[in-house]
């Protein structure tokens, strides 16, 4: 039996209904992924567990990257004293 799009939104109904909501999560996915051009068995394969959806009110550009931390002991570089930055240790300004 070929899965279709109907299908899946008739499973994902009843998962719904017995307060299923893993099943109606993966009959989701499952459909979105359909949707976007991918085959049944493409769908059922794909792994969808590291998805996660975009927050309400975090739009526009780069706000769907995912956050980078630094690795383990790293600390940030001092930042210049601004003060004696571009000065000579005479006192005078620096010719750049």
């Amino acid at each position: 039996m070929e899965v279709t799009i109907e299908i899946l939104q008739q499973q994902m109904d009843e998962a719904v209904a017995a307060l299923d909501f893993e099943t109606a999560g993966r009959c989701r996915d499952m459909i979105n992924a359909m949707r976007g051009g991918a085959t049944a068995a493409e769908a059922e394969a794909a792994n969808f567990a590291g998805l996660t959806r975009q927050a309400p009110g975090a739009m526009g550009l780069g706000t769907s990257q995912q956050k980078l931390t630094p690795p383990a002991g790293w600390r940030a570089p001092p930042k210049p004293d601004t003060m004696t930055a571009g000065r000579s240790r005479r006192g005078r300004a620096s010719k750049s």
